[in-house]
């Protein structure tokens, strides 16, 4: 039968010793690298040729011009689409799944998506809820 002596188990074991003690150590010689900022109500992927941000800033469609761009929009229908040049397009209302000639998978896009099609592309639009958009070629 084990017994204690000062609170430590006589089983071979050894009372603390400075070296397990907690210390305080200062990091001031260590160089911090500056601070990432990652916006999470933004962001961007590319997917079967199609680019698509997802809620853009305001200040990002200020500088391309977005608001004034020519308008287009469409009910729900299914169509194919061929692009003779780059469309770039923001969608500001509607759910549309495209998808690439050739391929099983779709690309869906969707109201405050900002979307670029690339030159050459052929597809079929599945528009599932009507879609109005802002719309620039080249």
């Amino acid at each position: 039968m084990a017994s204690a002596v000062n609170g430590f188990s006589l089983l071979n074991l050894k009372p603390p010793t400075s070296l397990s003690k907690p210390r305080n150590v200062s990091l001031n010689f260590v160089k911090r690298a500056p601070s990432l900022q990652i916006r999470a109500d933004s962001m961007a992927t590319e997917r079967l040729g199609i680019k698509v941000e997802k809620n853009p800033p305001e200040s990002k469609l200020t500088e391309l011009g977005v608001r004034q761009w020519p308008k287009w929009g469409c009910g729900p229908s299914k169509f194919p689409w061929t692009y003779s040049d780059k469309e770039t397009c923001y969608l500001l209302e509607g759910k549309v799944k495209v998808t690439p000639a050739g391929s099983d998978e779709g690309v869906e896009v969707g109201a405050g998506d900002l979307v670029v099609f690339p030159a050459g592309m052929s597809c079929t639009w599945d528009v599932s809820i009507a879609v109005d958009k802002h719309y620039k070629f080249g």
